[in-house]
């Protein structure tokens, strides 16, 4: 087997080339040396900062290529190694933030928000300050208290370009729960007033949006008008007489049986 450290320069450029097809290559050969290194306090130093600063790279190949499943997998093989690094030297490595933030974005996105504050909870202080960590943080506390404005002009102010993906999740999942706001409080709507609210960058975009995920809105020259949802369950649905004669047929078969 090659070097591992040369065989990490090798991963970083193919992860900076978005050489997903090399650099999966390249991580399966550095996860293959990991399976033979000490655990534990036998691990040297150099070694565990090797192996994390690989599953680190692995994690950023992973949002690259959209790939969730293999983002999990490498945040879960890369948390001994941290904990090691820190009983060890109380060190770190140069990706951990970014990493963390990552971590906290995806656990947003799934809206998995025990696990998002469980990890709070095992960040320092330092690390929970820094622009990876700090913004994830933020984003929960805006979506808590309903500030959508606010989430949605995140999106253009990201700590680095490996957030974008979950950005965009995250604010399709914004968009619609303004839409559901919007639809049970207004009857109709100026489509620029839709595109401004909803923070849509143009009319076009507002309307594939109505096309694919809103069926039910109806597009009328210059303004939607939103379909009230369908009530069920109305009283005079009900076949209360039908009832009553049943509850009272069955009340007197009762009592001849006593």
């Amino acid at each position: 087997m090659s070097d591992p450290r040369a065989l990490i320069d090798k991963l970083s450029r193919q992860v900076k080339a978005n050489d997903v097809d090399g650099a999966t290559s390249t991580l399966t050969e550095l996860k293959i040396w990991m399976l033979n290194l000490p655990s534990g306090p036998d691990a040297s130093l150099d070694s565990i900062v090797l192996a994390a600063t690989a599953l680190e790279l692995g994690v950023l190949l992973s949002v690259s290529n959209d790939d969730f499943d293999a983002f999990a997998r490498n945040i879960s093989q890369l948390k001994p190694y941290y904990a090691l690094l820190s009983s060890l030297s109380g060190g770190s490595t140069e990706r951990k933030c970014h990493v963390l933030g990552l971590n906290l974005m995806h656990l947003l996105v799934e809206n998995r928000l025990s696990e998002f504050h469980a990890e709070l909870e095992l960040l320092s202080e330092g690390e929970a300050s820094t622009p990876f960590v700090s913004f994830p943080i933020t984003l929960e506390r805006q979506l808590m208290v309903g500030s959508y404005d606010e989430v949605l002009e995140a999106g253009s102010n990201v700590p680095d370009p490996s957030y974008s993906v979950f950005m965009e999740n995250l604010l399709e999942t914004v968009r619609d729960s303004i839409a559901d706001c919007v639809e049970v409080s207004y009857k109709s709507m100026k489509l620029t007033d839709a595109v401004t609210m909803m923070k849509f960058g143009s009319t076009d975009e507002l309307l594939v949006y109505v096309q694919e995920k809103r069926e039910d809105w109806i597009v009328d020259g210059d303004s939607l008008t939103f379909q009230p949802p369908p009530v069920v369950g109305k009283a005079e649905d009900i076949p209360s007489m039908k009832l009553i004669g049943q509850s009272l047929s069955y009340a007197t078969e009762l009592e001849r049986i006593v």
